[in-house]
């Protein structure tokens, strides 16, 4: 099993699971052209406890639950994997691309406000303008889109309406954040990994059941349920797992700025499947979040805080 030793390990831990939900995002635009959201939410979810049924049980030397650990794996649960789900999946379907990278590259500004205001985590000035060389690396890789075919959809009230449902993601998403910073000062990143997802499946059941006896599962292709299958295992078991594995020893604003590989991996598998074209405002914009993850993570930094005091 892979302990994550040393802060480059989790750095990398980090920018790799924001990168495969960068991934997910896009390529979730396809799976909601065929399967209804809520259904494809409670799909997502059992698959994912199936694969995750050997990480529930406590291992050996891991302290039980106590009562404020399972009302955050409550929460943690409620906004990073059952709202974020709805709200980013209703969003992407509903939206431009571009507009959800615009929307998208604010997670990290939320994820450092929510820290600093109930983590009390100190944001260092360099942490600060990683952040800000973040925002501006996705801003300006969606006006370079814009700048090549980009359309209007934001007139839209449809695209509206997707577009406010995003931003209801990236809250949901920082404070995903910020709860997990808690809770992996005593639960394991794959008890975390497992417990979230089976509330997860829990809230979404009701749906899933209405919805699923009214589909004709006959008409998904076998590539779609290989999608599918990806989809489930990198948003309900990979990625939360190495999540929560390098928030372990880093604190959450400065995690924060690892976010932008979100938006980032999202464009770039519209370049590489979609056939959009790359340009030097890509590049620079994928320079501008180069340097804010270097700048939040550069050796000498302060040494990451401890957890903070329970919120309420």
């Amino acid at each position: 099993m892979l302990h994550l030793r040393t802060p480059v390990l989790a750095y990398a831990s980090l920018a790799l699971s924001m990168a495969l939900v960068g991934s997910y995002v896009a390529l979730s635009k396809v799976l909601v052209l065929v399967f209804p959201v809520l259904l494809l939410a409670w799909l997502r979810f059992g698959i994912g406890a199936i694969a995750m049924a050997n990480w529930v049980q406590r291992q050996p030397g891991e302290a039980p639950l106590s009562a404020r650990d399972r009302k955050l794996l409550f929460w943690e649960s409620f906004f990073g994997n059952f709202l974020f789900s709805v709200c980013m999946l209703f969003g992407v379907s509903l939206t431009s691309a571009l507009a959800a990278g615009v929307i998208m590259a604010s997670i990290p500004a939320v994820v450092a406000v929510l820290s600093w205001a109930l983590l009390r985590e100190r944001i260092a000035p360099r942490v600060q303008l990683g952040i800000a060389c973040a925002v501006a690396g996705i801003a300006l890789l969606s006006i370079a889109k814009s700048w090549n075919g980009g359309n209007n959809s934001s007139a839209d009230p449809r695209a509206l309406l997707g577009n406010l449902l995003l931003f209801a993601a990236v809250c949901c998403e920082a404070t995903y954040v910020v709860i997990g910073k808690q809770l992996t000062a005593n639960v394991s990143a794959k008890r975390i990994s497992a417990l979230v997802n089976l509330w997860g499946w829990t809230l979404v059941t009701p749906f899933g059941l209405y919805f699923a006896w009214q589909f004709d599962f006959t008409t998904v292709a076998t590539g779609h349920w290989a999608l599918l299958v990806f989809y489930s295992l990198a948003a309900s078991m990979i990625t939360v797992w190495l999540w929560m594995s390098g928030l372990r020893q880093v604190p959450a604003a400065s995690a924060g700025v690892f976010t932008v590989m979100l938006p980032i991996s999202a464009a770039a598998v519209g370049v590489v499947f979609l056939d959009e074209q790359f340009t030097v405002g890509h590049a620079a914009a994928f320079a501008l979040a180069l340097a804010g993850v270097v700048l939040a993570t550069w050796p000498g930094r302060p040494t990451p805080a401890t957890v903070a005091p329970p919120v309420g």
